[in-house]
């Protein structure tokens, strides 16, 4: 999958998740009828969340993205609704593409985004997870597994009432 097709693919998944969990927040919050929404709600976007944050920080090393874009990136899935505008930005400002620079055959030598071989930690784990996709989105699945386990661990950011 391109790294256009699987952020923009992420960035709305994100609305939706967003709007589940503010149905869920109506429905918990304003008619007090039911806090089921926020559970599932929540839970979904929270793995959304980590797995777009996930693929923004993958595709900006991959793209060489400057810090200020990819914290913008990650911003974006904060703000609801926001991760459909930042995708939009990103592809009238060419900052996502039809392929990986890193994956093996990517993006030839020399062209914009500097496709050459992998020159930092980051760059060598993504290019080693291109070179490996079942790998790479089994260990993609188990981070963002543990991570949500272990949030759901904690409890919610504020006590309950």
């Amino acid at each position: 999958m391109s790294p256009r097709l699987l952020y923009r693919r992420l960035a709305r998944a994100e609305v939706v998740t967003w709007t589940l969990l503010i149905i869920g927040m109506v429905l918990k919050y304003a008619t007090r009828t039911t806090e089921l929404g926020v559970r599932v709600g929540g839970l979904v976007h929270g793995v959304v969340f980590l797995a777009y944050a996930l693929v923004t920080v993958v595709v900006a090393v991959d793209r060489r993205w400057p810090a200020g874009t990819t914290v913008l990136g990650l911003v974006s899935a904060v703000v609801p609704y926001a991760t459909v505008p930042f995708e939009s930005y990103a592809e009238r400002r060419r900052l996502l593409t039809d392929r990986w620079r890193l994956a093996p055959g990517g993006a030839p030598r020399g062209d914009a985004s500097g496709g050459d071989a992998p020159r930092t930690l980051p760059e060598r784990v993504v290019a080693a997870g291109l070179a490996r996709p079942l790998a790479a989105v089994l260990v993609a699945v188990v981070v963002v597994a543990v991570v949500t386990a272990v949030l759901l661990w904690l409890g919610p950011p504020v006590p309950q009432r």
